[in-house]
């Protein structure tokens, strides 16, 4: 999974990585991310190559570690890895925000319609 011949670190694209899957909520549920081995194992890398990878997310804010227990997921981690990922692609996150717009837009009008109902009675 890991590019060793490219120009980023290998910490890097790991770290990328679980951002993009935090980011889609994939750890959501549990609030925890795998643990360094499973870490290794998934991304072929060593231990070493891990914990940069995690202590680049926790300088990001987006995970805190207890010692024995694992890596946890900030309270706003989700969006906050989102809002990362769209500062480095934003093309991507002129899509996401006119996709948002719209759904307000929608919800809006049925509130007005709502409330019209409402006010007729």
């Amino acid at each position: 999974m890991v590019e060793w011949t490219g120009d980023r670190f290998a910490y890097q694209q790991v770290a990328d990585d679980l951002r993009r899957r935090i980011a889609k909520g994939e750890f959501a549920e549990t609030g925890q991310l795998p643990s360094y081995g499973k870490l290794q194992e998934a991304y072929e890398v060593t231990v070493t190559v891990a914990r940069a990878a995690i202590n680049q997310l926790k300088a990001d804010g987006l995970v805190v570690s207890h010692q024995g227990k694992g890596v946890f997921l900030t309270p706003a981690a989700g969006r906050a890895a989102q809002l990362d990922l769209s500062s480095r692609d934003p093309i991507g996150a002129v899509a996401e925000l006119r996709q948002e717009v719209e759904q307000l837009r929608s919800e809006v009008g049925e509130l007005r319609q709502r409330v019209a109902t409402l006010e007729g009675e």
